[in-house]
């Protein structure tokens, strides 16, 4: 595969899709750049010239997701790659359960990317050697403290990327997903938990970029969490919970209780 390729990337703002953003430009791509925040994507577009298409909006809202599909496909009448990098997070205490919080980060992370399907689909089928890319999350490998929400929505999003792949491959539509471990963005500057093994964002951008040519069925990292998490998930289920749950955090102090 030679020459610049049209590139639709979500969650470009900031993390870990604003340096796949750079690697990207830097290889010559022409990128259409989505996030909420504009600011940073008309950085891009400073930096990189005749390169970049400003297609911002809220991913969680179908609309705006159809009226940006119809943006590139006015500007490129096609894609050659989506790579939809755009999620969030949050942790759920079990001793205050909310449905809400499900509700949202399943709406921000599996919704969002639903919608971003269908607007892409089209686009892709008209691309040269298309390839469709989503990030789910290293944690759907096994279940993890305080992440029902998260890893519930990122469970489904891989389901729906793994499913696509087989329905797509009929018409030479290529997926590939990404499940990383800890990543340093302002996402998870936010946790308050150890995180073993992180990399940067810029770290896990390049190790990406080197590999998307390859269209792989997956790029998962760094390899020793990973194989970390697929051996738990392979023990025994009451080994695997038993260890597991020496991660849950004592919130006895924190809760008042002796």
């Amino acid at each position: 595969m030679s020459g610049p390729r049209r590139i639709w990337l979500t969650g470009a703002s900031s993390g870990l899709g604003y340096e796949l953003a750079l690697q990207l430009l830097s290889q010559g791509h022409r990128l259409a750049v989505s996030a909420r925040t504009l600011e940073p994507l008309q950085a891009l577009e400073l930096r990189f010239p005749g390169q970049v298409l400003l297609v911002p909006g809220d991913l969680a809202d179908a609309q705006q997701v159809r009226e940006i599909g119809m943006r590139i496909k006015q500007a490129w009448g096609a894609v050659d790659q989506v790579i939809l990098n755009a999620g969030t997070c949050e942790y759920i205490d079990v001793r205050q359960f909310e449905a809400a919080m499900i509700e949202r980060v399943v709406k921000a992370n599996l919704f969002a990317s639903a919608y971003c399907v269908e607007a892409a689909l089209p686009l892709l089928r008209k691309g040269d050697q298309p390839h469709l890319v989503g990030v789910a999350s290293a944690v759907t490998f096994l279940p993890l403290t305080r992440s029902e929400a998260y890893g519930a929505s990122k469970a489904g999003v891989r389901y729906l990327y793994e499913s696509l792949r087989v329905d797509l491959a009929a018409e030479g539509i290529d997926v590939t997903v990404i499940s990383p471990g800890f990543v340093k963005t302002p996402l998870t500057d936010r946790n308050d938990f150890a995180m073993p093994m992180m990399w940067t964002a810029q770290k896990a951008a390049d190790h990406i970029a080197a590999r998307l040519h390859k269209r792989p069925m997956e790029i998962a990292f760094p390899w020793p969490f990973i194989t970390f998490l697929r051996t738990l998930a392979c023990l025994p289920r009451r080994l695997s919970l038993h260890l597991t749950k020496r991660m849950v955090r004592d919130n006895s102090k924190e809760s008042g209780q002796a």
